[in-house]
């Protein structure tokens, strides 16, 4: 028994010696050795008109759903009713505020009216602070010349929110009392929330044809997780005491809900309508690959032709929208905690909102009775001249910034893009998966390793593995600089208050601003190449990976912090010996949440050279026989994307534990 036990305590020793960096780095040496003699082989290249069996297959299914649309039961009887239903609501809502109806010439409210409400509903939920930004921001949408585009969007956006509300707030109740329904749907939210916006348009225009209608419908399933998520949380943060005491005084289960658990969770599920708002527009604007109209259509039509100054110019009014949206939807958060506070604010409010709701209804009335009013008067000059100011401003980066723009994009894409790809997609297909299996088993323990080997055996079934490493490749690369970009900044806000209350409004705005709005300052910067998508990957990634490490190191006791200090350690290794560790679960979190952020946006990069599988998308779209091909590219999307999400979540579980 005693040799038994001497010898295991040489094993024990070792085990503990061989930490989890190390075996890691094993796993990437093995990798690069055997990459030196396979290279080139079994690489499972794909052309860019190639087909597969599978493509080929999906293709003859779209024909074969094309043909039999009108005939079939479950279309006649169910998805051709759920289209008839969400394109009755939208050209309802279109009718009212962007296209004309009937015989008239103009929508049944102009200009003037829907700057009115605008105005009115942001006092009423809001302060007049938003009511002025709200009025200001739409009057601007005129002045741009983008008066209907903008309210096409909006359009799509409440006819969305509508609808995703109307879903997700009930599933959310229900969730926030059962516990049983809570685990049956948060797998699914968790899957819905990790999958990139474009992998929604392929397979719902299959069903739902293109269109505002399926713009509509892939965009509240798209919406719709937040709701349920945050819906749910409110209720579920409920004390037990107060549910307790309602039920000792005789209070019904209905009773308890619209009495006391709604009323004290309106603060948190207003914030959860923010942020299905926030989803909604960002899908809205990317919904214009499947003809949805709006300012999505403007900015998508003017990247495929570099046209920078058009592109700019929607843009920007894609981001006074959402900064209008986000700040009305804020403000109603803050408005809740008033209001249940109580006191002498309603008194004087309610006889300025009937009155402000008089003049609201003129305006509405006047914009629907005379031309004047309803069509946006001028010819869109502000807007004009920003395109212009773009157009010029871009010429002029291009003349004497390209030395350094260049210098800059050769040096990431020659040291570290081009030698990172050329490993993943020259190495055999099997070595790479090898390698993907084993990094997941490490990091993320047995059950990440084989949902990764489930992933992999899918990518390959794609018969898009090529195109699937270098999206990795794009997503790897930029994620890295998001790390990094994250750990600098978030060490700086974590460690300084004032740093922390300068840069996180910054941060704040930035995460509001859909994907589409990155694109265009980097195409003017570095042209239509994959190094955009990646500058503009990094830049949207970054916010949310900067605040969570903020936190993170904010949250390391103080008095750890003063050991070390009075131990003599400099600032230096106070930050990589004592902060940096103890915030460990924050930075793989943030590498989590940054890599399903950069993977959105380098996807959509495929719309400005990023190539791979995010051109693949786009081309199904516009390209009828490589519809399968596309299809099959967003599919392959969702599985990088769980294979990431599922490897990092493992592994911050693993670093917290």
């Amino acid at each position: 028994m005693a040799a038994v036990a001497d010898a295991t305590v040489p094993v024990a020793a070792l085990r503990h010696k061989i930490s989890r960096p190390m075996v890691v780095a094993a796993v990437l040496v093995v990798w690069l050795v055997l990459f030196t003699v396979l290279r080139g082989r079994q690489t499972l290249t794909l052309a860019a008109a190639d087909l597969t069996g599978l493509h080929r297959w999906l293709n003859d299914v779209n024909d074969s759903i094309g043909a039999n649309r009108n005939s079939n039961p479950v279309f006649l009887y169910f998805f051709n009713e759920i289209r008839l239903v969400i394109d009755n609501l939208v050209t309802f809502v279109q009718s009212l505020i962007s296209q004309p109806t009937g015989s008239r010439p103009v929508p049944g409210i102009g200009w003037l009216g829907v700057v009115g409400l605008a105005g009115y509903v942001s006092w009423a939920v809001g302060n007049w602070r938003v009511a002025l930004l709200a009025a200001a921001g739409f009057t601007f949408f005129g002045l741009q010349g983008l008066w209907q585009e903008s309210m096409d969007t909006l359009a799509l956006t409440l006819s969305a929110v509508l609808v995703a509300l109307l879903i997700g707030i009930p599933l959310g109740v229900w969730a926030g009392l059962s516990d049983r329904f809570n685990r049956i749907m948060t797998p699914f939210l968790d899957f819905m929330q990790t999958m990139p916006t474009f992998v929604y348009l392929a397979p719902l225009t299959l069903i739902f044809l293109i269109g505002g209608a399926s713009a509509v419908i892939t965009t509240v399933i798209y919406a719709a997780p937040p709701a349920i998520r945050i819906t749910a949380h409110a209720i579920r943060s409920i004390p037990e005491t107060t549910v307790e005491a309602a039920d000792s005084l005789g209070a019904t289960r209905t009773q308890q809900l619209l009495k006391v658990l709604l009323p004290m969770s309106r603060r948190t599920v207003v914030m959860g309508v923010n942020q299905t708002i926030m989803a909604a527009l960002a899908m809205v604007t990317i919904a214009a690959l499947i003809d949805a109209p709006g300012l999505g259509k403007t900015v998508v039509q003017a990247l495929q032709s570099l046209d920078v100054g058009t592109a700019f110019n929607a843009g920007l009014a894609i981001v006074v929208m959402a900064i209008v949206l986000d700040r009305v939807t804020t403000a109603a958060a803050a408005r809740t905690e008033v209001r249940r506070a109580g006191g002498p604010f309603l008194k004087w409010r309610r006889p300025l909102l009937a009155a402000g709701g008089v003049a609201a209804a003129v305006l509405v009335y006047l914009s629907h009775t005379y031309v004047w009013a309803a069509e946006f008067p001028g010819d869109g000059a502000v807007g004009t001249h920003i395109a212009s100011a773009a157009d010029t401003a871009t010429t002029w980066l291009q003349d004497h910034l390209s030395g350094l723009t260049n210098a800059l994009r050769d040096a990431l894409t020659n040291g570290l893009l081009n030698p990172f790809q050329t490993l993943l997609t020259d190495s055999p297909w099997w070595l790479v998966g090898a390698t993907l299996v084993a990094l997941g088993t490490v990091l993320g323990g047995w059950r990440a390793g084989v949902t990764a080997a489930v992933c992999v055996g899918l990518l390959v079934g794609t018969g898009l593995w090529s195109d699937s490493m270098t999206t990795l490749a794009s997503t790897a690369v930029a994620t890295v600089l998001v790390v990094l970009l994250g750990a600098v900044v978030g060490v700086w806000m974590g460690r300084s208050a004032p740093a922390d209350r300068l840069i996180r409004p910054a941060l704040d705005a930035a995460q509001v601003m859909p994907p589409f709005v990155y694109l265009v300052p980097f195409l003017a910067l570095f042209g239509a190449t994959r190094f955009t998508a990646i500058v503009a990957a990094v830049v949207y990634a970054a916010p949310v990976a900067i605040k969570i490490i903020a936190d993170g190191v904010r949250n390391v006791p103080e008095s750890t912090v003063e050991a070390a200090t009075s131990a003599g350690c400099n600032t230096w290794q106070i930050i990589t010996k004592v902060q940096l560790p103890m915030a460990r679960g924050a930075l793989t979190l943030a590498t989590n949440q940054g890599l399903i952020y950069v993977l959105s946006m380098v996807v959509v990069g495929g719309l400005v050279g990023a190539g791979a599988l995010g051109y693949d998308v786009v081309a199904g779209f516009s390209q009828g026989e490589l519809y399968g091909k596309g299809l099959a590219a967003g599919l392959a999307i969702v599985l990088l994307g769980v294979m990431f999400d599922r490897i990092t979540q493992a592994a911050a579980r693993r670093t917290r534990a």
